[in-house]
């Protein structure tokens, strides 16, 4: 769930239109027989054997356009471009964390900060109009390369939370989903006992609260659950 990955890409956040265009640049790609995958960013229509990705602030919801490619967030934005005279964009980590624990809860199986490492452009090399050459993106590691607190400790945790849940999350079929209401849900994982019999229980049930402002109950073999408010 963690390391180095390869993935080259062709084409990123094309968008509409072009859609002759996008194939023969898949075909392109394919024909140079790199031996990985390659992938479309933010391309629901991305075709052949060519993946199409998520790039957004969550990306829990997201369903590549088949069942024979896996689910990837590319961008997970854990900051924003600065502009002049602007205020520094700021995305609390907590929200962070929390979105990368639904999308890995809701079978993703690839996940990459954009940015881990903020970097400095310099001269005229700033991404667009009116923005500061800081690249800096509020990342884990900023632009000097020293660690930004509390992000950086807060999401080693979140990481290593999920490398003893491993196990869990590969021994499952996709989870399902019980509405408590408008933004509360719980999904339960049910377990392949064939594959790991040294896990405990049939099942797993995660609750996921969205709701910001009402609580919710669950009853579970008797015991009653209380989700509270999820603050983003």
């Amino acid at each position: 769930m963690a390391g180095m990955h390869f993935f080259p890409m062709i084409e990123n956040e094309y968008g509409k239109g072009g859609k002759e265009y996008r194939k023969w640049a898949a075909k392109k790609a394919l024909s140079l027989g790199v031996g990985v995958p390659w992938v479309m960013c933010r391309q629901q229509d991305a075709p052949y054997d060519i993946i199409d990705t998520c790039n957004a602030y969550y990306c829990d919801g997201f369903k590549p356009n088949s069942h024979n490619k896996p689910t990837m967030w590319t961008e997970n934005w854990d900051g924003w471009y600065t502009q002049w005279g602007e205020r520094l964009p700021h995305r609390p980590v907590e929200d962070l964390a929390f979105a990368v624990a639904c999308f890995f809860q809701r079978g993703g199986s690839f996940q990459n900060y954009y940015m881990y490492f903020g970097r400095t452009n310099f001269g005229r090399t700033a991404g667009g109009p009116l923005q500061i050459t800081s690249y800096d993106y509020v990342a884990s590691i900023d632009e000097y390369g020293q660690l930004r607190e509390p992000k950086w400790g807060h999401l080693k945790d979140l990481h290593a939370a999920l490398k003893l849940c491993e196990p869990a999350l590969v021994a499952t079929d996709s989870p399902t989903y019980i509405k408590l209401g408008p933004n509360q849900e719980i999904g339960t994982l049910s377990m392949l006992r064939s594959r790991f019999q040294s896990l405990p229980g049939a099942f797993n049930t995660c609750l996921v609260p969205f709701d910001k402002k009402q609580k919710g109950r669950f009853s579970s073999q008797r015991n009653l659950l209380r989700l509270l408010p999820h603050f983003h």
